[in-house]
Formats: structure tokens, C-alpha cells, sequence
């Protein structure tokens, strides 16, 4: 491919409106152009390099033996009345009216889809297992679209589904695709971590998501400082140690300043850990109280998890009416009628100080097993920097910020039940399929790529991701030698079927070598009038320093050997 006539739109300056280095050298090296919030063109470099992607993913889900489809975007409503999912999803999703007032949506994930499918065609055990993956688009409209390709409206996603007469070929389905996505991930060389997470909508009985640890992530792990604990905050366990304030009776007191454990705690002169904070949440139109301890916050996907999804924070006058004080100034105790959820490391606590039920008033001496109808003691809290491990005990939690490139879910018969996708079995019942569902963000890992492979003049592709494997870079085209060196080099390796591109650009040498820096292209020739003279060409590799002297005719043998070496550094 010739650089005169390729469309690679680079930019000299630094795209004001990018943040992340991702999103920063996407767009200044032509990779993508955005059209509107939430959506971007891929231009012809940057499709090169999803569809690099889009080969190794499908070589590793051929490889444990899934089966490519495409599914339809456009789907009715009917569907995803049977799982509840058209209100579940909410705004999120893509809805409109065809000609006919039909309700339809855009897909923003295909298990309704998959799972209508197996209905319609499975009836034996003997036509299963079955695993199913699919590469295209799905829509979502997004609040707040970010970082370039990281959270999109319409993006490109790998979406795979196992279809099991039994939990044990679940298992079997599960682990397959695991150790397929360490292999895509270890060949596109990005290092992940796996953690627990929360199934949300999916639903299911178990989940584990792949990170990329990057300060660009918006989502958040919890990792041990000493044992191999890690899993997104969403679901991250912590053993608090018991604390036990002053005081055996109950004891108002006046705390005339904003009701927030800080004001309070600030006021008293004692520490965060001895407060109860108590909060009121709607569900189903009841309220109903919701305690943890003063320094850690309520993590409202375990609340989602015991209260279900159809819940929401109580406002001002509801508060003031259920209690008779403001938010921050109130408390359980003498409210017998109303159901309340205790964080699990607030049981047996003693001398605590929360709200009196009385503005610019608060309780010390509490006693919660005494003082409080607890319900039921959950696990509620979101974890923090800090906080001990629950697995090993001995180590501290670390949160970092990660980007989530993989989803692997357990869905097991949640969607097979509710849509009557069922099988007859060996034995002559009738069975729902056992599922699971798997996805990865192809967008995503053309980021993670960027954020890790990168330098301060530009991208270093990976070999196996990079659009193309050679540059040649002639310094002057305008000198025979060069040219005609450069020329015969380039046809030499299209016939070896490598991937080049030449810069036959009428330009200053320092403005090439700027340009095939930012765009990053693992193997560089560079053809030179004064080297030419000394017999050789110069090849190097983008991401070192490091100058070969290479004679024109040896030049085509060292660069296959040079790719050679850098592809067998990842084989799997």
C-alpha cells in the first residue's frame, strides 16, 4: 500500500476534546473520526487493526469448537417481554415504532435472540451441546459515552453462547471459553486480570469478568496486596474489625452541623467507624432502612441484589415524613413498622452514635441488637483502599481502576425457563437448556493495545495486531537511488504476501519519521542516499532504539526473520 494514496488523515496537534492517551493517539494517528457523541467512524487503518483483532478471537473460539452465526439487530418486543428485560433495560436500550406500530429495538445483546433460536430448533439431547458466537454490532444508548471506545452507543462486541443439557457441561462451557480469553488476551498482548462480578441483568449463578488494569478504566477491582483476591467493588467482600464505642445507654445529644458523618464526627471529635449511617430506600413502594458503618458507603449493586432491581432512594419529604427529620438526622430506632438491612460487620456493635430521629440530634450509647429490628444481616458495604482481605485475612484490599475487555456469565436456565426453551432428555423429560453467555468489547482491546503499547511519539502496534508489519521509508524520492531501492524492496516483499506500506510521500524526512512513529508499524526500512552509498539499508524496530545496517539484497530474509522472532514471542 502506498501512503500517497492511503486514507490515514493524521493530526499535527493533540485532539482538544481527548482526554485518555487511547483516545488521544486514536484519533491524532487516523484510526477513527467521531461523527456524533458515542459513535466514530473507523477509517481504513484502524479497520485493519479490528479485523487483526476479530482473526485471533476467531481462531480461539473456532478452536474450542464454536460455530460463527449472525443474528439480526432488529428484534420485537415480544421477546424480551417473556424475560422482562424491554422495562428491565430501560432508557438504555433502542426502542421506536415500525410502519405497522410495532414495538422494536436495537439490540443491545442477543441472549432473548439466541435463546428464541434454541426453541425454535433444539428438541433433542442429542443435538446438544451447542456453541454459538456471533461478531457485530450492538446499541446502547449510553448516558454518557467516554474515552473514544470505551463506553459507546454503537459498538462491535464478540458474543458467544453455550447451550448444555446439564450444569456440568455449563462447567465444561464456562472453562472453555476461560481459557480461550486468557489465549486471545495473552496474543494480543494485553496482561488481565479476572475477577468476580456481579451478573446484573444477565442474571445467573456466576460471573467473572476480564480487567485491564489502566488509569483510563472506569470500572473499579479490589485486588490483596497478598494473596490472589481480586473482584470488581460491585461484588468485593471485607471482614471489618469490631468496634465497640463509649456508653451502654442511650444518650441524645445536640450536633447543631450538617448531618454528615463528617460534620458529626468532626464535632464530637471521634472517629468515623463508631457512626451508624442509616439511609431510606423505596421498594415497591414501601420503605425501608438501610444501615452501615459511618467510614465505608452502601453498595447499591449488593443492595440490588437483596432488595431487587425496582428500588430507589428515598427523597427529602418522604424521609421527613417516615421519620420526622431530615436525611442525616435519622435512625431506625423507635420505628418498629418499617424493614431494615444491616451491613453484616455492624452486628454485636456497641456504643455507636447515629441519628435521633430529630434535626441537629444525634444517639450515642446504641446498641444495635438492643436498640434496632434488624431484619437481616447482609453484606452491603462497597469495600475501599484499605480494607482487609476476605480471603487470606492477612492482606490489605488495593482498588484499582481497570477496563473491562471480557464477561463471562453463567446464565444456567434463567432465560431458557422464562422463553420455555426446553429439550427432551435421554430419559423422555422435558428439560430447560442449561446457558451460558460470554462477550468481549473489540473496541475495547484496540484501546487497551494503545494505553499499553505506546511511547511519547506514538503507538508500537503488536505484530499480530499491527495494520500492517513493514514501512518502508525512503528519505528522498526524488533521488533515483532511493527510489528505485525502495521500489524493488516493495514489490519484493508484496510477493513474499507481508503486509507494507511504503511513504512515497513528497516530504522532509523528519516529517515521514514523525508520522511512521505516530502510527506505530512494528518493522521500519529506511532508504537513504547516504547509506545507499555505504551499501546498506537501516531496519529497526518501532519499539527500540536500535539500528541494523542491512544490504539492500539481504534486507527481505532479516525483516521475515525479525517477524519471525516477534510472532513466536506470543504463539499459544
Amino acid at each position: 500500500m502506498r501512503l500517497s494514496k492511503y486514507f490515514l488523515p493524521t493530526l499535527k496537534e493533540f485532539p482538544k476534546e481527548a482526554k485518555e492517551i487511547s483516545h488521544i493517539l486514536l484519533l491524532k494517528s487516523g484510526l477513527i473520526k467521531p461523527l456524533m457523541s458515542g459513535v466514530y467512524e473507523y477509517l481504513p487503518f484502524g479497520w485493519r487493526v479490528i479485523m487483526n483483532i476479530q482473526k485471533i478471537i476467531r481462531e480461539e473460539m473456532n478452536r474450542i469448537g464454536g460455530q460463527e452465526l449472525l443474528l439480526p439487530v432488529l428484534t420485537n418486543r415480544e421477546m424480551w417481554d417473556e424475560t422482562k428485560r424491554w422495562d428491565d433495560f430501560g432508557e438504555e436500550m433502542f426502542k421506536f415504532k415500525d410502519r405497522n406500530e410495532r414495538d422494536i429495538c436495537l439490540a443491545p445483546t442477543h441472549e432473548e435472540i439466541i435463546t428464541d433460536l434454541a426453541r425454535r430448533e433444539i428438541q433433542s439431547y442429542r443435538e446438544l451441546p451447542q456453541l454459538w458466537y456471533q461478531i457485530q454490532m450492538k446499541f446502547r444508548d449510553e448516558p454518557r459515552p467516554k474515552g473514544a471506545v470505551l463506553r459507546l452507543r454503537q459498538f462491535i462486541m464478540k458474543d458467544s453462547y453455550s447451550l448444555d443439557r446439564d450444569f456440568d457441561g455449563l462447567d465444561k462451557s464456562f472453562k472453555l471459553h476461560y481459557e480461550a480469553y486468557k489465549r486471545i488476551f495473552h496474543r494480543c498482548r494485553l496482561d488481565v486480570i479476572v475477577v468476580g462480578a456481579s451478573s446484573g441483568l444477565m442474571g445467573g449463578s456466576k460471573s467473572n469478568e476480564f480487567m485491564f488494569l489502566s488509569e483510563s478504566g472506569e470500572n473499579a477491582i479490589a485486588l490483596c496486596n497478598k494473596c490472589d483476591y481480586a473482584a470488581n467493588v460491585e461484588v468485593a467482600t471485607t471482614r471489618l474489625n469490631p468496634v465497640h464505642g463509649e456508653g451502654e445507654k442511650l444518650d441524645k445529644i445536640h450536633t447543631p452541623v450538617p448531618g454528615t458523618v463528617d460534620a458529626v464526627s468532626n464535632l464530637l471529635k471521634k472517629p468515623k467507624e463508631l457512626f451508624i449511617k442509616s439511609l431510606i430506600y423505596i421498594v415497591k413502594d414501601k420503605p425501608v432502612f438501610v444501615l452501615v458503618r459511618g467510614d465505608h458507603e452502601v453498595n447499591e449493586v449488593k443492595l440490588a441484589n437483596i432488595l431487587g432491581f425496582e428500588f430507589r432512594a428515598a427523597n427529602s419529604e418522604e424521609v421527613k415524613k417516615l421519620t420526622g427529620a431530615d436525611i442525616g438526622y435519622i435512625s431506625p430506632i423507635g420505628i418498629d413498622n418499617v424493614e431494615t438491612y444491616t451491613d453484616y460487620n455492624l452486628k454485636g456493635a456497641t456504643g455507636m452514635i447515629t441519628g435521633a430521629n430529630k434535626n441537629e440530634y444525634h444517639v450515642k450509647g446504641v446498641n444495635i441488637e438492643r436498640d434496632m429490628k434488624v431484619k437481616e444481616y447482609v453484606d452491603i458495604i462497597m469495600v475501599r483502599d484499605g480494607d482487609s482481605c476476605p480471603q487470606c485475612e492477612s492482606g490489605t484490599l488495593k482498588i484499582n481502576k481497570a477496563i473491562e475487555l471480557g464477561h463471562l456469565f453463567k446464565l444456567g436456565t434463567k432465560y431458557s425457563q422464562s422463553m420455555k426453551c426446553l429439550f427432551t432428555d435421554s430419559d423422555g423429560t422435558e428439560k430447560p437448556i442449561v446457558m451460558g453467555s460470554y462477550g468481549i468489547g473489540i473496541e475495547r482491546i484496540m484501546a487497551s493495545i494503545i494505553d499499553k503499547h505506546h511511547d511519547k511519539d506514538g503507538i508500537i502496534w503488536p505484530i499480530i495486531i499491527a495494520p500492517f508489519l513493514i514501512h518502508i521509508i525512503p528519505l528522498d524520492m526524488s533521488n533515483k537511488d532511493v527510489r528505485e531501492t525502495s521500489e524493488k524492496i516493495y514489490n519484493e516483499i508484496i510477493k513474499e504476501n507481508i503486509e507494507l506500506i511504503i511513504d512515497d510521500r513528497d516530504e522532509r524526512p523528519g516529517y515521514k519519521f514523525k508520522d511512521a512513529d505516530l502510527i506505530g508499524i512494528p518493522v521500519h526500512i529506511i532508504v537513504g542516499e547516504r547509506s545507499l552509498k555505504d551499501g546498506f539499508c537501516e531496519v529497526k524496530l518501532r519499539r527500540e532504539e536500535k539500528k541494523h545496517k542491512v544490504s539492500p539484497k539481504e534486507v527481505i530474509p532479516f525483516v521475515k526473520d525479525l517477524i519471525s522472532q516477534e510472532e513466536k514471542k506470543y504463539e499459544t
